[in-house]
C-alpha cells in the first residue's frame, strides 16, 4: 500500500459533496426561519441585543439579519440578498428571504434522488422567466396622481410593519415626501432621490401623531448670536456660503516680525477690514438669512447683526444641499462671486423654534421645493428608530410606483397565481426538468402559507382552498387578508403590492438558490500568511458617506 499523499495543509477542512449542498440548504433554511415570522401584518418583531448594548426591536428583515453575526457562509449570502432587495426596491426583503428558503428546501429532495445541481438550476431559471411573464400578465397599470390608490398601496406595505396601528399617518407622510422630491426627466420618466433629498428628523417626545411632512428643510442649529439676531423672518431672501467668514489664516505657521508698534494696528486693522469687505459684498444683496458651512467670526456677526441679518454656521454640507433644493438658492464658494440669481427667496418663512430642549431652525413653507425633511415625533428612541425604519420602505415603495407605475394583488394572490400557472406549465417541460420545475411552482406558496401561519388560522384547509381557487389560472385576485386570515378578494381590501419589489423578490430569490445549490466544496481554515512583525489589520477609516451620520460634536 502506497502512503496517502496529503495535499492539504492539516489545518484545512475540506467538506465534498451532497453534503455541502445539504449543509447549505440547512443553514439557508435557519435564516429563513429567524425572519419567518416576521412577514404579513400579524407579524412577530424581534429584540436584538447588537456588540454595544444597544437595543434594536423591529420586523424589517433586513434590520433583524444586518444585525445578526452568522458563521456559516452560505447563511452569510442569504443576508445579502436582503440587503439587495433594500437597496434596490427598499420593500420585501422579509420575502426574499423565506421564498429562497424554500426554494433551497424544495431542492432537498432531489439532492438526496442524485439529481445534478445544474439540472435544478435550468429548471429553476426557467420557472423564473415564466413567474415574471405571469405577473406582467396579471399586473395593472396604476394612475400615480391618484392619491387614493397611491395610499392603499403604501398601506399594504406599511401593513406588515410595526406602525400600521397608526394608519394612514406614516403613508400620508412618505407619499407627501416622495411626490415632492420626484424630478420630471423628461420622456416621462421621474426620479426620486429618497437618500438626498428627504431628511428624517427624529425628536424624541410628542406624540406620533405630531409628525409632519416639512415644506423645506429643518436642522438642529441656533442662530449664532441668539440675543441680537431674529428668529423669525417671513419670506427671507436667503445666501448659502461654503467660505468661513473669518480671517483667513495662513497654511503653516507665518512668523511677522513687527518692528514699529503702528504696523501691529495696521496688520490688525487689515483683519478686520478684510472681514468687513466679505461682509458688504455679501450685505450688498441684503439678505435676511446667511448660512455658511464653515466658521463665522465674532466680528463677521457683528456685522451682520448690525445689518439685522441672522446667520447659522457650520452647517454640514449634505443640509446645505437640502437648503439650496428647498428655496432655489445656489451655494456659493467666494463671496466676490454672489450675484443676485444666487439668492434664495422661494422660502416662506424662516424661524428657529425650540423643540424639546434644543433649538432647530426650520426653513419652511417653500414654494415648489424639491428636498424636505420628515419631522418624526414620538415617545421612545426605539419606537422612533422602527418608525423611521417603515417610513424609508413606505417612501421606497412609494418611489417604485412613481417610477413604474404597475401593480400586482398582494396577500399572497401573486405567489398562488404563479404557482398555478407554473403547475399547468410544468406538463409541458420535457425530459428530467420537469419535477425540478414543478417543485418551483409548489415553492411559491411559501409567502400565503406563511401569511396563514403568523394570522393563526387553520393552515392546511386555507392553502388547500386558496390553491382549488387558483387550480385553472384565474380569479387572480383571491389571496389572504393578512389580518384575519379570511380568503378574500384583494382588489376590494385594496391589498397591493408593487411590480417592481416582486419582480426583484422573484429574481434575487431564485438566483441565490442556484447559486447556493452549486456549492459542492467548501474549504476552510485557510490562513492569510502575515509577514512577521506586522500587527493587525489596518482600522476602519470612515467613508464620506458614513461620516454624514455622525454626531456633530456640539460647539
Amino acid at each position: 500500500m502506497h502512503a496517502p499523499v496529503l495535499v492539504m495543509q492539516d489545518s484545512m477542512k475540506r467538506e465534498q459533496g451532497g453534503k455541502v449542498q445539504r449543509a447549505n440548504i440547512q443553514a439557508a433554511k435557519a435564516v429563513a426561519d429567524i425572519i419567518r415570522t416576521t412577514l404579513g401584518p400579524r407579524s412577530m418583531l424581534k429584540m436584538l441585543l447588537d456588540a454595544a448594548g444597544g437595543i434594536v426591536v423591529t420586523n424589517d428583515g433586513n434590520a433583524i439579519l444586518r444585525e445578526l453575526d452568522l458563521a456559516h457562509p452560505a447563511a452569510k449570502s442569504m443576508i445579502e440578498l436582503s440587503r439587495t432587495q433594500d437597496e434596490e426596491v427598499g420593500d420585501g426583503t422579509t420575502s426574499v428571504i423565506v421564498l429562497a428558503g424554500e426554494m433551497l428546501h424544495v431542492a432537498e429532495a432531489f439532492i438526496d434522488k442524485k439529481y445534478h445541481p445544474t439540472v435544478i438550476c435550468r429548471a429553476y431559471a426557467k420557472a423564473l422567466e415564466d413567474a415574471v411573464a405571469v405577473l406582467d400578465k396579471i399586473a395593472m397599470t396604476v394612475d400615480v396622481e391618484d392619491r387614493e390608490t397611491m395610499l392603499g398601496l403604501v398601506k399594504s406595505c406599511i401593513g406588515t410593519k410595526f406602525t400600521s396601528q397608526f394608519g394612514d399617518l406614516i403613508a400620508d407622510l412618505a407619499i407627501d415626501a416622495t411626490r415632492m422630491v420626484g424630478v420630471e426627466l423628461g420622456q416621462g420618466l421621474r426620479e426620486v432621490d429618497i437618500k438626498k433629498y428627504i431628511k428624517v428628523e427624529k425628536v424624541p417626545g410628542g406624540q406620533l401623531e405630531d409628525s409632519v411632512v416639512l415644506k423645506g428643510v429643518m436642522m438642529n442649529k441656533d442662530v449664532v448670536a441668539p440675543g441680537k439676531m431674529k428668529r423669525k423672518i417671513v419670506n427671507p431672501r436667503i445666501i448659502l456660503l461654503d467660505c468661513p467668514l473669518e480671517y483667513k489664516k495662513g497654511e503653516n505657521q507665518t512668523n511677522a516680525e513687527i518692528l514699529r508698534e503702528e504696523d501691529w494696528t495696521v496688520l490688525l486693522k487689515m483683519e478686520e477690514e478684510y472681514i468687513e469687505n466679505i461682509c458688504a459684498q455679501i450685505l450688498k444683496f441684503k439678505p435676511d438669512v446667511v448660512i455658511t458651512e464653515k466658521g463665522l467670526s465674532d466680528l463677521a456677526c457683528h456685522y451682520l447683526c448690525k445689518a439685522g441679518v441672522s446667520a447659522i454656521r457650520r452647517l454640514r454640507k449634505t443640509d446645505n444641499n437640502r437648503i439650496a433644493k428647498a428655496c432655489g438658492a445656489v451655494i456659493v464658494n467666494r463671496p466676490d462671486e454672489l450675484q443676485e440669481s444666487d439668492v434664495g427667496t422661494g422660502a416662506g418663512l424662516f424661524e428657529v423654534k425650540k423643540i424639546g430642549d434644543e433649538f432647530f431652525t426650520f426653513i419652511v413653507d417653500c414654494k415648489d421645493p424639491k428636498a424636505c425633511t420628515i419631522l418624526l415625533r414620538g415617545a421612545s428612541k426605539d419606537l422612533l428608530n422602527e418608525v423611521e425604519r417603515n417610513l424609508q420602505d413606505a417612501m421606497s415603495v412609494a418611489r417604485n410606483i412613481i417610477k413604474c407605475p404597475k401593480l400586482v394583488p398582494g396577500g399572497g394572490a401573486t405567489e398562488l397565481t404563479v404557482s398555478a400557472m407554473l403547475k399547468q406549465k410544468s406538463s409541458s417541460v420535457e425530459g428530467i426538468e420537469k419535477w425540478p420545475y414543478e417543485a418551483a411552482a409548489i415553492a411559491f406558496e411559501a409567502i400565503p402559507r406563511t401569511l396563514a401561519q403568523n394570522c393563526g388560522v387553520n393552515v392546511i384547509r386555507t392553502m388547500t382552498a386558496l390553491q382549488g381557487k387558483h387550480a385553472n389560472g384565474e380569479n387572480a385576485w383571491i389571496g389572504i387578508d393578512g389580518n384575519t386570515g379570511e380568503i378574500t378578494d384583494m382588489k376590494e381590501r385594496k391589498i397591493w403590492d408593487s411590480y417592481a419589489v416582486k419582480a426583484q423578490a422573484f429574481k434575487t430569490a431564485i438566483e441565490a438558490a442556484c447559486l447556493l445549490l452549486r456549492i459542492d466544496d467548501i474549504v476552510s481554515g485557510i490562513k492569510k500568511k502575515q509577514a512577521p512583525g506586522t500587527g493587525p489589520s489596518k482600522p476602519k477609516i470612515d467613508e464620506e458617506g458614513d461620516a454624514d451620520n455622525d454626531q456633530l460634536i456640539p460647539e
